[in-house]
């Protein structure tokens, strides 16, 4: 073989291979909005520091939306305090949510 062992891991029952993981970190690679455009080929070989740069741009990304969304629902709360309990805006906010 091309010297590349495949590594396993136990998860419960089910093991995840060396491709595996190679082809579910191409997949985030191309979720990520901050480097979806810098796709190479339809055959990505994700070495091993492009893996850790993938991985550390999903976390960031993950963390910017919590903080997105604790901001919106802050937003929301004041929102909703703000406004007249039984107006029909509110009521249909609280519908919404």
């Amino acid at each position: 073989m091309s010297g590349r062992r495949s590594r396993q891991s136990s998860i419960g029952s089910s093991r995840i291979t060396e491709d595996q993981i190679i082809e579910l970190v191409s997949k985030l690679h191309h979720l990520l909005p901050e480097i979806r455009n810098t796709r190479r080929s339809n055959k990505i070989v994700i070495e091993q520091a492009s893996a850790n740069k993938v991985l550390q741009e999903t976390c960031n990304y993950i963390k910017n939306l919590q903080k997105e969304m604790d901001d919106l629902s802050a937003r929301l709360s004041h929102l909703l305090s703000t406004m007249d309990a039984d107006s029909p805006q509110a009521a249909i906010i609280r519908n919404l949510i």
